[in-house]
């Protein structure tokens, strides 16, 4: 007799040309992910081969209930680490029955601003550094902290081994072989500042609007395996009050002229326009920012904009072999851990290369 395990792990290729594609989309808070799963003649290369699908918006909170329906549009697909075989994650973005983008789709701007034909020359690279927290499931406390208590202070912590300094590691591996799997461009991982279980994955360089949906199917992956192993995924940028470092979504971004000899000159430039949109940006970047960005903890104040070669404590960081160099990239450190990566990266790219100033 089949047990469960069995029946999970059943091939389907051996009796069947279908497959199971599960679709997944952004929910009405817009940091939290909804999916549901369909069977489709595989195998899938493209998304175009995929259907459009409905879902209950009333149940998301992104439809009334007397209109709730939503439509689906696949974006992007990915291997599925979970089911395996030829089944497949499907990115989605979703709009009305008369195809109008609905409120919290935030991918339908980037993917305007990212086919600009001034964006699509400067071949945008994104390289999405997410932070997050771990807790313990029926009381909200980070994984490896006493129960109403605190561990020592911070600074043994930081990319450490040992079982007093680094809770959840079988979860982190996790999670970083399932997106090599899926497809995913995960660059690495490590343990960060706050102790134990504060971590953080990479995603990129990624080109346009691809580091975007990866960071979100990573994420997602990311939910399934906190699932799995029975704790919880926080993204808050401030989990813990006190003297404890926050959670953010440090995103470094070059184009083609910062990469070519004089990028310095081009990367201050566009340094220059970030300035003078700092608040709409900050505005943008994360809810709960305020309680991070506080000019502790390798932050800048959350009012003030400043950059600096080597500076962790700036808006916005131009590393050293950049300086040197004379190219490369910048690292915008301001975003939140909960921040949309679509309208980050899409908000980049436009001040950047297509916002002129009056």
């Amino acid at each position: 007799m089949a047990n469960l395990t069995d029946l999970v792990n059943l091939n389907l290729s051996d009796c069947s040309d279908k497959i199971i594609a599960e679709y997944i989309w952004v929910g009405g808070s817009g940091i939290d992910l909804r999916s549901k799963a369909r069977t489709v003649k595989g195998p899938i290369t493209d998304v175009s081969q995929l259907p459009k699908w409905n879902y209950d918006g009333s149940s998301t909170g992104q439809a009334p209930g007397e209109d709730s329906e939503v439509i689906l549009y696949p974006q992007a697909i990915f291997k599925d680490p979970f089911r395996r075989g030829d089944n497949i994650l499907v990115m989605c973005d979703c709009y009305t029955p008369q195809g109008e983008p609905i409120p919290t789709n935030k991918r339908h701007s980037a993917a305007k601003i990212f086919s600009h034909p001034d964006v699509v020359a400067e071949v945008p690279w994104y390289g999405i550094e997410q932070e997050y927290t771990l807790l313990q499931k029926d009381v909200n406390w980070p994984l490896g902290w006493p129960v109403g208590g605190f561990p020592g202070p911070q600074g043994p912590y930081y990319c450490a081994a040992g079982a007093e300094k680094a809770f959840g590691r079988d979860i982190v591996d996790a999670h970083y072989k399932a997106c090599i799997y899926a497809g995913i461009n995960i660059s690495g991982i490590n343990g960060e500042v706050m102790p134990g279980q504060q971590w953080e994955f990479q995603v990129g360089p990624s080109v346009g609007i691809a580091a975007a949906d990866q960071v979100w199917v990573a994420r997602y992956i990311l939910e399934r395996v906190t699932e799995v192993a029975g704790v919880v995924l926080s993204l808050d940028p401030k989990p813990i009050p006190g003297d404890w470092n926050g959670a953010g979504a440090h995103t470094n971004f070059s184009t083609k002229s910062m990469r070519e000899p004089g990028g310095y000159e081009v990367i201050k430039k566009a340094i220059d326009k970030l300035a003078l949109r700092h608040k709409e940006h900050i505005a943008a970047y994360g809810e709960g920012n305020e309680r991070r960005l506080t000019g502790r903890h390798e932050t800048a104040d959350i009012n003030t904009f400043k950059w600096g070669v080597a500076n962790r404590g700036a808006s916005i960081r131009v590393g050293r072999d950049t300086e040197k160099e004379g190219k490369g990239y910048f690292e915008d450190r301001r975003p939140a851990s909960n921040m949309d990566p679509y309208v980050v990266t899409g908000m980049i790219a436009e001040t950047t290369l297509l916002w002129k100033q009056n």
